[in-house]
């Protein structure tokens, strides 16, 4: 209902007045291997192809120079938002990140990070609020480059290599095909539950999904 109800409702933006965002819903970066799509470390940036095309802006993606990224802009329910990919490897995302956030006025409170999570199974998702990175080699990055680490963070359960499978030669394989079985309903259930954090922590007043 909600995946329905906001691709009617979205529509990209543009901004009329430079980078400047008119109603700032904040930037959400899908971590990963840019060029290595696909894999299991890079599912943040699936999240975020998903996320677009939930927003009706899947067409909307554009290399920016400045900060390394693949960006789309969009807005759902009166807030502006800023889709992000880095063109770079997982553990200098956070350049992209930081360089994103200093071009569109965004501070750390207001970026949500989405990436892999070796501790949760496949098909469990989570929201974070802040903390350390766990270990993640692309959320330390973020850390670093923002100087803080109060950044949401969604996190998408890939489960834990079994038997002699070291984990970076696990993250770093494509899902298996019984994952991307399931890899489609967790992709739309990871997007639903970002967007409704958002909406829920930043809908203007009086638009559905505000609660005060």
């Amino acid at each position: 209902m909600l995946a329905a109800e906001l691709a009617g409702r979205a529509r990209p933006f543009v901004s009329r007045a430079g980078p400047a965002l008119l109603t700032p819903g904040g930037q959400v970066a899908g971590l990963g291997n840019y060029g290595l799509q696909g894999t299991r470390h890079s599912v943040g940036m699936a999240v975020l192809d998903r996320l677009a095309r939930q927003l009706a802006v899947a067409e909307g993606w554009r290399a920016d120079r400045q900060c390394c990224a693949d960006v789309a802009l969009a807005t759902a329910r009166g807030l502006d938002l800023v889709l992000l990919k880095p063109r770079r490897l997982m553990n200098i995302n956070g350049l992209s990140v930081a360089s994103a956030a200093e071009i569109y006025n965004l501070h750390p409170e207001d970026i949500y990070l989405v990436h892999d999570d070796l501790d949760k199974a496949l098909g469990k998702v989570a929201i974070k609020l802040g903390g350390s990175a766990r270990g993640h080699n692309g959320v330390r990055s973020c850390i670093s480059a923002l100087r803080s680490n109060e950044m949401t963070r969604l996190r998408i359960g890939i489960g834990r290599p079994e038997g002699e499978v070291t984990v970076s030669s696990y993250v770093l394989a494509p899902f298996s095909a019984g994952e991307r079985e399931r890899l489609e309903q967790v992709l739309a259930q990871a997007a639903t539950c970002l967007l409704e954090h958002i909406l829920q922590r930043r809908a203007p007043a009086g638009e559905p999904g505000d609660r005060g």
